[in-house]
């Protein structure tokens, strides 16, 4: 998909969210993303769909050196804004997963986190992320149909029976895993409500 038509970024900040709900689901999604990375022995990561660069700060607070990119350049200047307001050294660039230099980029962890849900080609996404992991992955995906249920008991999207704009992917638990075994051995699954997120290793 090209950058002028994918959703870049989050729909809505869901790491600074006010809501109470939505702010005890992101300690969950944090809590398991800490629990993974925690398990992996490297200290150099990447970042596939940085966002606003929420994940990267929190590695390179952990003492990870850390890259990060993303399809908008409005989005990369927010990750390269929020770095210096956390004083971590971050370093974040406009890029896709597309067209990424995977021999340049490769990092011993890479982390694609609520990414693969908007891309054209998953399968051939998850191919350059095998590319690119030498040999750690953290991944995750919304977790379907919970997520759209969700949305739609708060009221959203109801329209799009709850998928949010730029969702053009939906997994339930066990097709995220096939998904991601076809290039990597899953060493650990956390079910964050509403997501799915997996440590792997590349084969």
């Amino acid at each position: 998909m090209s950058p002028a038509a994918q959703p870049a970024g989050n729909y809505y900040d869901k790491y600074r969210t006010a809501n109470p709900i939505a702010r005890r689901l992101m300690r969950g999604f944090l809590d398991a993303f800490d629990a993974l990375v925690e398990q992996v022995p490297v200290s150099n990561a990447l970042e596939i769909g940085c966002g606003e660069g929420e994940l990267s700060i929190r590695l390179a607070q952990r003492g990870f050196r850390v890259r990060g990119c993303d399809i908008s350049a409005d989005i990369v200047e927010e990750a390269r804004r929020r770095a210096r307001a956390a004083q971590v050294d971050a370093a974040f660039w406009r890029q896709s997963i597309e067209s990424i230099d995977v021999g340049a980029e490769a990092a011993p962890l890479v982390v694609c986190c609520e990414v693969l849900e908007h891309v054209d080609d998953p399968v051939r996404a998850v191919d350059v992320l095998a590319d690119l992991a030498r040999p750690y992955l953290v991944a995750s995906v919304p977790r379907e149909p919970v997520w759209r249920m969700l949305n739609m008991a708060r009221g959203k999207y109801l329209g799009a029976l709850g998928n949010t704009p730029g969702h053009v992917n939906h997994w339930g638990r066990n097709a995220f895993l096939q998904l991601m075994a076809r290039r990597f051995d899953v060493l650990q699954v956390r079910s964050p409500l509403p997501w799915t997120m997996v440590l792997c290793r590349r084969r």
